[in-house]
Parts: structure tokens; sequence; C-alpha cells
């Protein structure tokens, strides 16, 4: 298994699209679309984000991720994150955190216990606490040495997106009939 970083843009677009459906689900209304949209037409035009794959020997995607730079451009947080071989026994996508720990600046954030036991057994070493219960992960490379150096990943205003949307309606469409061809586009191999 390696890791790859999917870089032609009819396949980043249909992995980038895939995550927002995994990740959100078909129960969460428009957020999947709009969270497309956001990281299209921001974080991908600022190339702040990156779409990563877990892949196995025959080049088959087994995990994604999208990894979105901080303010400060010193470290990386996994946005989104998606097990694409659900057969496994264990998560890919934790494999792929795993692979990512012992390589990147990468900041995770674990909301419950459960969430950050799942880390810290994919490589994620220290934990921070912050606000509202929310536990700060970074691993050994990221080179904040506490929580008051770590800088907030850049993010997608889904507001705003909305409202785009709402002001000119082909611009939706054509967001909706990328993020629908995407899905049906899933690279078998990467």
């Amino acid at each position: 298994m390696r890791v790859t970083q999917v870089n032609e843009p009819s396949q980043r677009e249909a992995c980038l699209a895939r995550l927002c459906a995994d990740t959100y689900g078909n129960q969460s209304g428009l957020t999947p679309l709009l969270r497309f949209a956001g990281v299209l037409g921001v974080l991908f035009e600022q190339q702040a984000a990156r779409v990563l794959a877990l892949v196995d020997d025959s080049s088959q995607p087994l995990a994604l991720a999208l990894l979105v730079i901080d303010k400060a451009g010193q470290g990386m947080t996994p946005m989104l994150l998606a097990d694409i071989d659900t057969r496994a026994s264990s998560s890919p996508a934790m494999r792929l955190i795993n692979e990512l720990a012992e390589h990147a600046p990468l900041r995770v954030d674990a909301p419950t216990p459960a969430a950050e036991e799942r880390f810290r057994r994919a490589g994620i070493t220290r934990w921070f606490d912050a606000p509202q219960g929310l536990r700060v992960g970074l691993s050994a490379k990221h080179p904040a040495g506490e929580l008051i150096d770590v800088s907030p990943a850049l993010g997608v205003d889904d507001a705003a997106v909305a409202q785009s949307f709402k002001h000119d309606h082909t611009v939706f469409e054509d967001y909706k009939q990328r993020f629908v061809d995407g899905l049906a586009n899933v690279p078998a191999t990467l």
C-alpha cells in the first residue's frame, strides 16, 4: 500500500464528490454539495487543499482524505476522510492517517474519546484540551509546541456558497452536475 496525491483534475473532483457524499451522507440536505463547491471554488483555487488516497498494490483506492493547510501554512488537517474499501477488517482511512502522521505536520480534531483513541492508534502522539470538550492531536512532525501555537485550518463558508447559489442558479446547476458526474466517475484506480 502507498499514499498518492490525486492531481488529475477530473479524478480529484470525483474523489472530492465521494468524500463529501460519504462524510455527510444522504440525509444532510445541501451540505455535501456546498462543501464540494466551496472546496473546488476556493480551497483548490488557492492551492490550500489536497486529495490524498491510500491505494493497494493494484492502485485501487482504499481510503480518501481531503487535507487542508492551516492559516499559518505550518500544518495540515484532514477535513474529510472516508473508507472506500469497506471490506477491510480495519479502517483503511486510519491507515492513511497513520501514513500521513509519519511524514506530515498533521493536526486532527477528536470530538469524542473514541475518536481520540482511533487517532492515537493511527499515530497521532500529542494531545491538547481545546474548548467545548474537543481534543486536538498533532503528529510528531507538527512544529507546534502547545495548543496556542496551532493555527486553525482554512475553511469554506457554506453560507456564502449557498448565497452564491441563490444569486446565480446556473452556478448551482453547474456544481450540482459536477457533483453527480463526480460520483458516477470515481476512479477504480489511481
